[in-house]
């Protein structure tokens, strides 16, 4: 969509799915625009290297990216973009942000499991 895929990607084991990670906020930028037009729900995790709860969550997250193979998993590190976390107005870590077509439809503060499945299981369709 736009920015090299190969820089993008992290692919996770024993699975094809593909959790996403951006380093730079004019390629997420250029991603998230791109993406407006699909109908796929994206699930994007706002975490950070010395966050505990985030370190707990990312094997849920890869997880849910293996189970959830119609969502789009991305990961951005607060501290890496400051700009992009300031614009979804996170405040805590983990905040995972759920988009659809460009717009937000639901939000999770903190390690919340089974809010966040259940989250996804309503908004994946």
């Amino acid at each position: 969509m736009g920015a090299n895929i190969l820089d993008l990607v992290e692919r996770l084991p024993k699975s094809s799915q593909i959790l996403l990670t951006f380093h730079s906020a004019a390629k997420w930028k250029a991603y998230f625009d791109a993406s407006k037009q699909a109908n796929e729900l994206m699930v994007v995790d706002f975490t950070a290297t010395w966050c505990v709860p985030c370190k707990y969550m990312e094997s849920v997250i890869r997880e849910f990216a293996a189970k959830y193979t119609d969502v789009e998993f991305i990961k951005l590190d607060v501290d890496e973009l400051m700009e992009v976390a300031q614009a979804f107005q996170v405040q805590a870590m983990p905040t995972f942000i759920l988009i659809k077509k460009g717009k937000v439809v639901e939000k999770v503060m903190g390690p919340k499991r089974a809010e966040l499945q259940k989250l996804i299981e309503k908004h994946r369709n």
